[in-house]
């Protein structure tokens, strides 16, 4: 995609960010998969939900702007997934895996946190419909909530256990 203006900015970085949650949601179950924590699971059940939710809402986004739902590739959302594979492979403790795997999340949704508040920004400065911005807020407003719960769940022993 030829980028020329604020609004070519935008469309890259929204099929980035829906390339992103798309590639979010294909590899959670993974994450959820190889944690021992329950309430690390749960936590990471609920997030795919709404990260289910989040792509309905990019497409709407789409919609709005009468643009077909389509993603970029994100070589940064999947350098995160992977190093986050990679690392997890490397540990055994059940203890160590969940703080690393919390870690792991937490990288995905400050890359979102980043994207999201970027493109309501944007989306301001281009004065978009008021609608595409309130869908951007209220993805924006889950992340954050995501990041906190996950800060929550390893300040709840989950690093304290981790030390061994």
């Amino acid at each position: 995609m030829s980028i020329s203006n604020l609004e070519d900015l935008f469309e890259h970085t929204l099929k980035d960010i829906y390339f992103a949650e798309n590639h979010i949601h294909k590899h959670l179950p993974d994450m959820i998969e190889k944690a021992s924590s329950t309430k690390l699971k749960t936590a990471l059940k609920d997030h795919r939900k709404e990260t289910e939710e989040q792509i309905e809402r990019l497409k709407s986004v789409f919609k709005i702007l009468g643009k077909k739902a389509e993603g970029e590739e994100c070589p940064a959302i999947e350098g995160i997934v992977e190093e986050a594979g990679e690392l997890l492979s490397e540990i055994d403790d059940k203890s160590t895996r969940d703080a690393a795997i919390v870690s792991c999340a937490q990288a995905v949704e400050h890359y979102e946190i980043t994207r999201y508040g970027t493109l309501i920004t944007w989306a301001t400065e281009l004065d978009l419909d008021k609608e595409i911005k309130n869908l951007l807020r209220d993805t924006l407003s889950e992340e954050d909530s995501a990041d906190e719960k996950l800060t929550a769940l390893a300040e709840e022993r989950l690093n304290e256990k981790a030390k061994g």
